[in-house]
């Protein structure tokens, strides 16, 4: 039976999503909370990894649950009206903690053909940023990065549009080895909101590693006045990695939400998604 659970997180004690012996993470931290509820080791499969101290609002893994686990979800509950694979949620909120910094907010039985890695067709991640004119907020602390001085969103913004397009994003990622860092950034616009603060909204089909985080650097320069507009994509064409802007801190970085086709369609992306992958 496979699963698939909405997750939600405060990256902030985390060393990212990925389990590492001896190191807590989300994946590390959510298998063990599972483990205890079905009777046996699982493993999750996310549709983005994210890196240590990234947020995330709208995470979306899967599990794949045994007849022996399945029946123990099921074998709780015997005819009541709840349905067993939505009780998991609450079950983990229950292993987890009332105030943990990572809850499973909903679980359901996934659509024929679901893959939460390679199903999504794109991934939407939010960046908070305050300037002088938004102020440091002590309880904003841990979810916006503060610069000095006072950004030009507009320049910002205008930047960021540049950048949309199929386009190999090297010098905006961290190189991973046999990685291909050729991707569809389908939109990437910068606003204020009602207390000032720069919110970016970023959304791709994927994003190699760090990437969010460079292209956030690389307008903060814009709106610095260290770069021009059009420096950006001078930059991005170059294919390497440059010290004309600092990647920015992951403390402002969220998930916020992954998208997937009709249910009819996911065995035929997900199946895409792999073939592409492995001609890399």
């Amino acid at each position: 039976m496979r699963i698939r659970l909405d997750i939600a997180y405060d990256g902030t004690h985390f060393r990212g999503w990925a389990r590492q012996p001896t190191l807590r993470t989300v994946q590390g931290t959510l298998e063990e909370a599972l483990a205890r509820i079905v009777g046996s080791d699982v493993r999750l499969v996310v549709a983005g990894r994210t890196d240590a101290g990234v947020h995330a609002s709208g995470q979306v893994a899967h599990v794949d649950l045994d007849d022996a686990q399945w029946a123990r979800i099921e074998s709780r509950h015997g005819r009541a009206a709840i349905d067993p694979a939505a009780s998991i949620a609450g079950r983990m909120r229950g292993v987890l903690g009332a105030y943990s910094d990572v809850a499973v907010r909903r679980t359901s039985i996934a659509p024929e053909g679901f893959d939460a890695r390679f199903s999504a067709v794109w991934r939407r991640y939010r960046y908070r940023l305050a300037d002088e004119v938004a102020g440091f907020d002590p309880l904003r602390r841990l979810d916006t990065t503060s610069v000095r001085g006072r950004l030009d969103a507009s320049a910002m913004d205008a930047a960021a549009q540049t950048l949309i397009g199929l386009h190999d994003f090297a010098a905006y990622c961290k190189p991973r080895d046999e990685a291909t860092t050729i991707r569809t950034l389908l939109d990437y616009r910068w606003t204020r909101d009602p207390e000032g603060v720069l919110v970016a909204e970023v959304k791709a089909d994927a994003f190699c590693h760090s990437m969010v985080r460079a292209l956030v650097g690389a307008c903060v320069a814009v709106g610095e006045g260290r770069l021009d507009v059009g420096d950006l994509v001078v930059l991005r064409d170059a294919l390497t990695r440059t010290s004309e802007f600092k990647v920015l801190a992951a403390r402002g970085l969220i998930l916020t939400e992954v998208g997937y086709p009709a249910d009819d369609l996911l065995a035929a992306r997900a199946e895409q998604t792999r073939a592409r992958r492995d001609s890399e």
